[in-house]
């Protein structure tokens, strides 16, 4: 199965539960269990070539002129995490299944956690580092909904607003350190990257990006100071927590450090920042977890414990010390995710999660107290279980350290100790000792279905820990060995001797269990004692955070448009002024052209309309008449300089935009009330005088000079025949080689229509419509409702109309034209018919609904892009050819026209949707019965007096 398939399949199954709900929370669950089942057996089948040490790749061009490409690629690394993503996460299905009750939206939940389990999946099976961040910000975003999944619990909300904050904060600094990595390595592809580690670290940008990318990954994995976000995100439901925490997103900082140790570490850079910070947060972990009263918080500190274990392990940069941090994260993975769900069935089952609340439970609950008593012995790194292993083989390299080897020996095993003592406080305090009478709920087992996922992992547990060659070595040389670039052969046993690795592991053993018969006394002292709270300083921080931005803010705007543009005109040209005084511009090279009678007389006239506008811009109609004429002098220009197409455009443009203006402007006060000062017109004036010469200088200057760099419309003139197979360059720049901008244009236009559509359904309801319907109009209207001249004009126009806009459209891939005019002609055509007949008349002898012409067209331009892929071609290429039919000249069909289609139906619609619109305005402020006709009348029926 293709790598990408597998990143794939995830995404396919979060697109189930949403469908199938309705047939039952089973059916849903076992979508996801199937598509994730498929998904990790199709990544099984690689593990023979993983095995032969082959890597297996897919690679395709997404945006390859940043080099942005949908390359994945299944080493040893990959396959580790893909097993555990896919595996645990098929367990966790079934989990939660169980553990949601039926108030719980169970489809929404599942479509959440696939979600979340394709971008993990992406995220180790990609080879190209833009896509990575892509996934690795994805994970963000989606368990930030998992872990918000209870919107009504406080916690639930702070939890997954405090994720967010802190990944996605690192996430911005890796993403600079990623693109910093691969300006360095010449490429950002992973597979490129790790061949080039001798550049890498030769570069005077190393530091930089290691430093940035390492806060991405600290950040991630909860790694000090950045660790007081993960314990918070324990307001998850437990099926949640047991997922991120044990398998998924908390060692997605972890697989980034072991897939790019080949390049960053081997330096002391490396080596202090990474070891030393696991070290604290390995300690610091243990620590807290030792007072924690919270099953689940107890369990997500030791999780900040064990992940800076891994995290000092991959700092030390040995090849040994590699394979003890991949053989852990399996060890951690396995019994981490039995001790969070059977933390979730004690809570399920008991109502509480109160160390302080419980005890007794041996008896009560024999399978929960067999499940978690192993693994919470791992955890502590007894013998023969599989956490004693790597627990030893982490002791081993820190007490064979060269450089600081006592420091890392002792904090190391102070940090043991303190496991030992979590571990053996979770199974002594919660299911040994006494009965009690007081459990929230009479607890018991439950069922199979939530036992069994944890049964099987600590099943694993002991078999690892027996038969770890057998059960676990395989998958650990093989991701060992993608870790390290080199073959690794791991030696794990249960007995290496009498070594130092040991005598700490007794020392930590024997120390945790003496701390445990001192918890009472020590839990005391350490709620007495002051000490830095996290969630206190973090929340402090985004307070403060909020008070300066809120200050910046309101410092440059005060929610006033003419301020904002203020502020930005003056920053574009400050910023344009520095770059004009720094940069060099060049000799000019090009003469002036002579300034003819003609054409000055029309710059003159346009300059003197601009003026007036400005001058007399509170009398609305006036201001529109002034910029209708604006628009006309700029028509003429383009036809001055032989742009026909963009004369037809923008004559049809000012001729409906001033109409359906006319018609809004019926509903609003003929003049614009005086808001500001005389002083702050003034300043306005010359903020805009500024700019305008600003930007007219940068004008004369580009034309008078020429460019080292030939333009792009050469290649557009060369190729519109060519390639797109039309004469008008113009109409093939706009449905072929820039056919994807006008595709968004068009839909951006179609959803304006649809928004002014709905703000109008808002004013046609409650308050709003009481005014309109009461609104009279505060100037006298014509008595002559539909003008007989009119009317009969515009009936003779509508067919010429028609068939001028057909003739536009289909001319114009070789003629000025095209669907847009033509579009536009047609829709001029159709609303005189509204002009002059009235909205009720025109409305009962037009069968099409607007917002189907609007779909349509989307639709059309869409279907005509998707045609390409059919040739192997991009999205939106257009093909043509040449036809004789008998008693016919040849012609020429281009599959652009159905793009102009798209593109004539959209702008149809939209044009019409938005008269649709005005005229319900209309109709509503026609209801009174006492009112003046209008002058422009849409309503539905007219008075009696106006028959």
């Amino acid at each position: 199965m293709s790598p990408a398939l597998i990143a794939m399949l995830p995404f396919i199954g979060a697109l189930l539960p949403g469908l199938l709900i309705r047939s039952g929370r089973s059916v849903a669950a076992t979508a996801c269990g199937t598509t994730t089942f498929v998904a990790l057996l199709g990544l099984l089948l690689h593990v023979p070539a993983i095995m032969r040490g082959e890597v297996i790749t897919a690679r395709f061009e997404w945006l390859p002129l940043i080099q942005l490409n949908a390359n994945f690629r299944i080493d040893g690394l990959s396959l580790l995490f893909g097993i555990l993503i896919l595996g645990i996460g098929l367990l966790i299905i079934t989990y939660a299944r169980f553990y949601l009750s039926r108030h719980d939206s169970i489809g929404k939940f599942y479509t959440y956690l696939m979600l979340f389990q394709g971008a993990m999946v992406g995220i180790v099976l990609s080879d190209n580092i833009l896509l990575l961040l892509v996934f690795w910000e994805l994970t963000s975003l989606s368990s930030f909904l998992l872990i918000g999944y209870w919107r009504h619990l406080p916690a639930g909300r702070q939890g997954a607003r405090m994720a967010l904050t802190v990944t996605g904060m690192g996430g911005l600094a890796m993403i600079a350190g990623m693109l910093i990595l691969g300006q360095i390595a010449g490429s950002y592809d992973i597979s490129d990257i790790l061949n080039a580690k001798e550049a890498i670290q030769a570069s005077p940008h190393y530091t930089t990006a290691l430093i940035l990318i390492l806060i991405g990954a600290f950040t991630k994995s909860a790694q000090f100071p950045f660790h007081f976000w993960l314990p918070h995100a324990m307001a998850a439901p437990t099926p949640v927590s047991a997922y991120l925490h044990s398998a998924t997103m908390v060692k997605a900082g972890l697989f980034l450090m072991a897939r790019l140790w080949p390049v960053l570490s081997g330096t002391a850079e490396w080596f202090w920042i990474v070891s030393i910070i696991g070290l604290i947060t390995m300690t610091l972990g243990a620590l807290i977890a030792v007072f924690k009263d919270d099953l689940k918080a107890l369990l997500a500190f030791s999780t900040v414990s064990h992940l800076g274990l891994i995290t000092m392990l991959l700092g030390f940069g040995t090849k040994d010390a590699a394979i003890a941090a991949v053989f852990h994260i399996i060890n951690h993975a396995t019994f981490k995710a039995a001790l969070f769900m059977t933390a979730g069935i004690i809570d399920h089952e008991t109502g509480t999660r109160s160390i302080a609340r419980l005890g007794g439970l041996r008896k009560l609950m024999p399978v929960t107290f067999l499940i978690g008593t192993v693994a919470a012995l791992s955890m502590a790194g007894i013998p023969p279980l599989n956490g004693f292993l790597s627990k030893e083989m982490m002791l081993y390299e820190a007490s064979h350290l060269e450089m600081a080897r006592q420091v890392f020996m002792v904090v190391a095993t102070i940090a043991a100790l303190f496991s030992v003592c979590y571990s053996l406080r979770f199974i002594v305090q919660v299911f040994l000792g006494n009965e009690r009478d007081d459990y929230p709920y009479h607890p018991h087992d439950p069922g199979f279905g939530m036992w069994a996922g944890p049964a099987l992992l600590v099943v694993l547990v002991v078999l690892i820990g027996l038969f770890p060659n057998t059960m676990a070595g395989w998958l650990v040389d093989a991701s060992a060995s993608a870790v390290t670039g080199e073959v690794a052969h791991a030696h794990i046993s249960l007995w290496h001797g009498v070594n130092a690795a040991l005598i700490m592991s007794l020392i930590a053993i024997a120390g945790g269990a003496f701390l445990l018969g001192l918890h009472r006394p020590l839990l005391a002292a350490w709620d007495a004692a002051p000490r830095p709270e996290a969630k206190a300083i973090f929340d402090w921080f985004v307070l403060r955070c909020v008070f300066v931005g809120r200050a910046i803010t309101a410092g440059l705007t005060n929610g006033s448009m003419p301020r904002a543009l203020a502020f930005f005109t003056l920053t574009v040209l400050g910023a344009a002024g520095v770059a004009w005084l720094t940069g060099e511009a060049g000799p000019v090279t090009r003469p002036m052209l002579p300034v003819e009678p003609v054409p000055f007389v029309g710059w003159l006239m346009a300059i003197v309309a601009t003026g007036c506008m400005v001058f007399f811009h509170r009398i609305r109609v006036l201001a529109l008449v002034l910029v209708g004429i604006v628009g006309l002098i700029t028509s003429i220009f383009f036809a001055y300089f032989s742009a026909p197409d963009l004369a037809l455009t923008q004559i049809s443009v000012e001729v409906v935009t001033v109409i359906l203006l006319l018609l809004a402007l019926n509903f609003l006060p003929k003049r614009t009330a005086t808001e500001t000062s005389s002083v702050h017109r003034g300043w306005d004036a010359f903020i805009a005088t500024l700019a305008g010469l600003g930007f007219g200088a940068l004008t004369y200057a580009m034309l008078r000079r020429d460019f080292a760099f030939p333009s792009i419309s050469s290649y557009m003139l060369e190729n519109s025949y060519k390639l797109g197979g039309g004469d008008n360059v113009v109409n093939v720049i706009l449905v072929d080689f820039r056919g994807y901008d006008t595709f968004g244009e068009i839909t951006v236009l179609g959803i304006a229509a649809l928004a002014i559509f709905a703000l109008t359904q808002t004013l046609l309801q409650g308050r709003s419509a009481k005014r309109l319907t009461n609104w009279v109009h505060d100037q006298r209207r014509a008595g002559d409702r539909h003008p007989l001249m009119l009317v009969i004009a515009t009936r003779v126009i509508l067919p010429i109309s028609l068939v001028v806009g057909i003739y536009i459209f289909l001319r114009g891939h070789n003629q000025p034209g095209g669907g847009f005019i033509a579009g536009l002609v047609v829709a001029i055509a159709l609303l005189m018919q509204y002009m002059a007949s009235g909205y009720a008349w025109a409305q009962d002898r037009q069968g099409l609904p607007y917002h189907a012409l609007i779909g349509a067209g989307v639709v059309a331009a869409g279907v005509t892009g998707i045609g390409a892929w059919f040739n192997g071609r991009p999205f939106l290429t257009s093909a043509y050819g040449y036809f004789k039919l008998p008693f016919l000249e040849e012609f020429e069909l281009a599959t652009a026209m159905g793009f102009d289609l798209g593109v004539f139906l959209c702008v149809v619609g939209a044009v019409m949707l938005a008269l649709n619109s005005l005229s319900r305005i209309a109709r509503k402020t026609g209801e009174t019965v006492n009112k003046k006709p209008m002058d422009i009348d849409l309503s539905d029926e007219q008075p009696k007096e106006a028959n």
